[in-house]
């Protein structure tokens, strides 16, 4: 009886002459912009600062809380470095995950990217039409639900048509909206300590170095606010799902995602304070909502105002661009690696963007957003949708700083650095993140703490982000008959140079593969 020879199928490229992503079409700072633009720092501060600084025991220590959240994002970004390094692939944590993890947990990761990118979109695009509305003080916008919904449509189309229009106009339109966004907010933050210093901010409190100790409230307390503070740093990893498309592909992307993550550490800390120090702790616990727009009428004055109004917007706006982006080229990874139907992995022609993915995107976070606005006028159940985002965060940056471990545990013991960059601060990063998992199910688990009533007897955070992963789970289980040669697939280690294994693969030895039931390695 002869030996069967298993091949092993990995992302299928697109034969000579067909279209591709376009190689080489951005640089590092493009990179970096798409990364720190997509965690929408200005809407961010405004929607979660109140909440954290009312937690109990957090208070005056907030910024102390912003230092928390950060260092398990640092951590993960350093894996995202590593892995991407090895295989600089669009489908980031879906591609590694599979390699390291196994085709479930790729999957899973995959959906995760997914799942977040369209619930968060429902809140980008409903605070980017408010926002029009109230720059040119039209009331009856701001007042009226089916105007806010025509208004966050219209928001998704735009930015829908700028991604699937090419990745350079892409680019150039966030290296505008973030640069003004990040002045803008260092403008609002240097006034408003000038005004402290100056002795005319009436509910000022002075700065104090103490501010910044994460444990200055307590341990307890500490984890509460870290639960709120990572969801504004997510996102980051946007900037890693371009990098095909980006000039040096295996480091440029990393780095950006490492520096973007200080970048976003800076800016927090710094308008956080200001903020704190301008208006004290009550007047931000009392706009929970939106802290920033009522802060800036006082700091920066009617004219002022309607500028840091303007950084909001497009703060919203260029997220809503920057979620379409990595969704976008998850989904063509993979349809690229089988693991989907390959027609949601087309390219363009003409732009080099994916067609199916990017159109397919904005069609389903357009239906999500009516959806979610017109039956929940209140927006409780938006909030607590938003809360839901934080298990889906924790959950596949968290697999991914294990994958990252896992991928590279042959090179943990060759030096200290090895083990630091590849072992520990990837792993510590992912244990951070799944006690954060496990700490806010529990705490969301809790009647009484969340803005809407349970939905079939189960808390709403619960119900969204579990329930969305196990959804998840469900869809993943229907396409495993029709995909067989993804899901048969091992997991797998980088060669000794630390790269992945093999190089691409034609359609032809695809169809091959799948037709002898086998699979592959690229």
């Amino acid at each position: 009886m002869e030996a069967t020879t298993v091949v092993e199928t990995g992302p299928v490229r697109p034969a000579a002459g067909e279209p591709d992503l376009k190689h080489g079409a951005i640089g590092f700072l493009s990179n970096l912009v798409i990364g720190t633009a997509s965690v929408a720092p200005a809407y961010s501060l405004a929607a979660t600062l109140g909440f954290v600084v009312a937690v109990g025991g957090i208070g005056v220590f907030s910024p102390g809380a912003m230092i928390a959240a950060f260092v398990p994002m640092l951590l993960i970004a350093m894996a995202y470095r590593q892995l991407n390094k090895a295989d600089p692939d669009a489908g980031t944590s879906f591609a590694w995950g599979t390699r390291a993890l196994g085709p479930y947990v790729g999957w899973m990761n995959g959906w995760a990217i997914f799942a977040a990118d369209v619930i968060v979109m429902a809140s980008l695009a409903d605070i980017a039409a408010v926002y029009t509305y109230q720059l040119f003080g039209w009331n009856y916008g701001e007042t009226h639900l089916w105007v806010q919904i025509v208004g966050a449509v219209v928001w998704i189309v735009l930015m829908t048509w700028i991604c699937w229009r090419g990745i350079e106009l892409s680019a150039r339109v966030q290296q505008l909206l973030l640069s003004y966004e990040i002045i803008m907010l260092l403008v609002f933050a240097a006034v408003a300590f000038a005004k402290v210093a100056a002795g005319s901010a009436p509910h000022s409190i002075s700065f104090h170095i103490s501010w910044l100790n994460p444990f200055g409230g307590g341990l307890t307390p500490l984890v509460g606010g870290v639960l709120l503070a990572v969801f504004i740093y997510w996102g980051w990893d946007s900037g890693v799902s371009v990098n095909e498309e980006t000039r040096n592909s295996r480091t440029a992307p990393g780095a950006a995602a490492v520096i973007s993550t200080l970048l976003l550490l800076v800016i927090y800390v710094v308008v956080t304070s200001g903020a704190q120090a301008y208006a004290g702790t009550t007047f931000l616990v009392n706009h929970p909502n939106d802290v920033l727009t009522p802060l800036g009428k006082g700091v920066l004055g009617s004219v002022g105002y309607r500028l840091l109004v303007i950084a909001i917007l497009t703060s919203a706006a260029a997220s809503t661009q920057t979620t379409v982006l990595p969704t976008a080229r998850t989904t063509l990874s993979m349809a690229r690696w089988r693991a989907i139907p390959k027609k949601i992995g087309e390219i363009h022609p003409r732009y080099l963007t994916p067609t199916v993915s990017t159109l397919g995107m904005g069609a389903i976070s357009i239906v999500w957003t009516v959806l979610i606005l017109a039956l929940d006028p209140s927006g409780n159940v938006l909030g607590d949708a938003i809360t839901a985002l934080g298990f889906m965060i924790c959950f596949y940056y968290g697999l991914t700083g294990f994958a990252c471990v896992v991928y590279f545990r042959k090179r943990l013991f060759r030096s200290v650095k090895e083990f630091l960059l590849v072992g520990l601060c990837p792993l510590v990063g992912a244990l951070m993140l799944t006690a954060i998992f496990v700490k806010a199910f529990i705490q969301d688990s809790k009647s009484g703490v969340n803005f809407s009533p349970p939905i079939l007897g189960i808390q709403t955070p619960i119900f969204i982000g579990i329930g969305g992963l196990i959804l998840g789970v469900i869809v993943m289980l229907f396409f495993i008959p029709s995909h067989r040669a993804f899901f048969r697939r091992k997991p797998e280690l980088p060669g000794p140079d630390g790269y992945a294994i093999g190089g691409t693969i034609t359609p032809e030895d695809e169809e091959a593969a799948v037709a002898a039931g086998t699979h592959s390695v690229p």
